[in-house]
C-alpha cells in the first residue's frame, strides 16, 4: 500500500484509483454508520476521494494514509449530517430510521442510533473498522485517553440500552402470557 501511496502522491491516477478501490468497503461502512442514507454515503465518499486527490501531497507519511483518509471521510460525513439535520429541522420532516436487511443489523443500528455522535464514531472506528485507540485518537485529533473514555462510556450506554430493551421484551412477553392465561380461564369457566 505504501508504494501505491507514493505513486499517488506523484499524481498517478491509476495508483490513486487502486487505493480508493482498496479502501472502498471500509469507507462505505464508516459513512453508512454515520449517515445511514446511501445517497449521502455516496456523496461523502465522492467528496472524500476528490479531497484526497487534491490534497494527497499534504500527507506527511505514507503509512498514515488510511488514518488520513478516514479523518477526511468523517469530516465530510459530519458536514453532510449537519446539513441534512438543518434541512430536516427547517422542513419539519421526520428522519427515517436505520434499516438493514437482517434483524441483527437492524438491532445493532438501533443501538448505535441511541448514541451521541462522538460515541457512535469511536464505536464504529474501533469495532467495525478495527482501529486501535491510538489510531482513533489520530483520526479524530483527540487525546488517546479521551478515546478510551468514550469507548467505555459508549459500551456502558449500549449495555444499559440493551438491558432496558431486554426488560421491555420480557415485560411484553409476561403480559402476553398473562393475557393468554386469562383467556384460557374465561374459556374454562364458560364450559
Amino acid at each position: 500500500m505504501n508504494l501505491l501511496v507514493k505513486k499517488a502522491r506523484k499524481h498517478d491516477k491509476s495508483a490513486f484509483q487502486q487505493l480508493m478501490e482498496q479502501e472502498g468497503k471500509a469507507m462505505y461502512k464508516v459513512a453508512k454508520a454515520i449517515l445511514k442514507n446511501d445517497e449521502d454515503v455516496a456523496d461523502a465518499m465522492q467528496e472524500t476521494a476528490l479531497s484526497c486527490w487534491e490534497k494527497i501531497d499534504t500527507l506527511k507519511k505514507e503509512k498514515y494514509f488510511r488514518t488520513w483518509l478516514t479523518r477526511i471521510l468523517i469530516n465530510n460525513c459530519n458536514a453532510i449530517y449537519r446539513q441534512r439535520t438543518k434541512t430536516l429541522s427547517e422542513d419539519a420532516v421526520e428522519e427515517k430510521g436505520f434499516q438493514e436487511a437482517g434483524f441483527a443489523d437492524a438491532e445493532w443500528g438501533t443501538f448505535l442510533n441511541c448514541l451521541e455522535e462522538k460515541y457512535r464514531t469511536v464505536i464504529i472506528l474501533h469495532y467495525i473498522q478495527g482501529f486501535k485507540s491510538r489510531e482513533i485518537a489520530q483520526i479524530l485529533q483527540i487525546n488517546e485517553n479521551t478515546v478510551r473514555g468514550r469507548l467505555a462510556a459508549a459500551r456502558k450506554k449500549l449495555k444499559e440500552q440493551y438491558r432496558s430493551d431486554d426488560r421491555r421484551k420480557q415485560q411484553s412477553e409476561c403480559e402476553q402470557r398473562q393475557e393468554l392465561y386469562n383467556v384460557e380461564r374465561r374459556i374454562s369457566y364458560e364450559k
